[in-house]
């Protein structure tokens, strides 16, 4: 059974060439504050065990909790809540986050924190690489911080096809600025909604300026959903703990490089105050600051 509330909104073909759809239409869909899955095929034995006598497709549909929306005309999405897996047989030999992240292009990209105790054996930085011979459809563009806590690196799995699904239903009801001032929308219809046990997300601007390299980074949006709420009667501020999210400095097309990435939470704060508690990657280091965002609420 479909479910009406998802849409395909651009298909790309195997050479990453739209067939269906268009960027332009997935853009509005993430400027509303969509939520994204994406569909791709492949063979079983040509991505998830190179060599073996596998050969049957395999249909992966992968959700994308944080979304980007960078300079107004390009979208990207990154994977939060992922393991790594070997479907159908189990889990991956070594406990970590799988933080994907697909561009609108189709050119893709893994960061990989571990979660075990395995002492990092590698220095921060590029690393050499080489393409693996079994897998004739992927290609790796480069190697970040290999043997360390936080690899990461960029590639292209010329997947049979990708497929990018919105659920575009998501209603703003409040934006202000980095100062907390009404720009649209209003307090009263964010807490009206929050109190009926409305969903919220929030699109928060301009969130990963400081992991640019940059003189003027590339303005953009970030979009997360969040978990609990709570406002303030009297001071009359509402404020969210997110979900959690990982942090890319801004780029066409969005990639990983060495310290240009990091993951935690948000609390969100209607005045335009924004708290952080995020992880170095390298280090695995939490650390907490502050910092001020015009920002956009939307419920569901």
């Amino acid at each position: 059974m479909s479910d009406p509330a998802w849409q395909s909104v651009l298909t790309l073909n195997e050479n990453r060439e739209p067939v269906a759809g268009s960027a332009e239409q997935l853009n509005a869909a993430i400027r509303n504050g969509a939520d994204l899955r994406i569909y791709t095929e492949f063979k079983h034995n040509e991505h998830l065990v190179p060599g073996s006598d596998n050969n049957e497709l395999v249909e992966e549909v992968s959700e994308f909790r944080v979304t980007y929306l960078i300079d107004n005309r390009w979208s990207a999405g990154i994977m939060t809540l992922r393991q790594p897996i070997e479907p159908p047989y189990g889990f991956g030999p070594r406990p970590s986050m799988s933080f994907f992240l697909y561009n609108q292009n189709g050119q893709q990209a893994i960061a990989r924190p571990y979660l075990d105790q395995e002492p990092a054996t590698g220095s921060p930085g590029p690393a050499l690489f080489k393409q693996p011979s079994e897998m004739p459809k992927y290609q790796q563009l480069d190697n970040w911080d290999a043997e360390t806590r936080g690899p990461s690196h960029n590639f292209i799995y010329q997947f049979d096809q990708y497929r990018f699904n919105v659920r575009d239903d998501w209603q703003e009801v409040f934006h202000h600025s980095e100062a907390g001032d009404v720009l649209s929308g209003s307090l009263e219809e964010l807490t009206s909604a929050f109190r009926s046990g409305c969903e919220l997300k929030i699109g928060i601007k301009n969130l990963c300026q400081d992991l640019s390299s940059e003189e003027n980074p590339l303005p953009h949006e970030v979009f997360i959903q969040l978990g609990p709420g709570y406002y303030h009667t009297q001071s009359r501020l509402f404020s969210a703990g997110s979900h959690p999210l990982v942090r890319v400095a801004p780029h066409i097309p969005l990639q990983y490089a060495s310290r240009n990435w990091d993951f935690g939470w948000l609390m969100p704060r209607t005045d335009g105050f924004l708290a952080w508690q995020l992880v170095n990657p390298l280090t695995q280091d939490f650390q907490q600051s502050e910092s001020r965002h015009a920002m956009r609420w939307f419920v569901r």
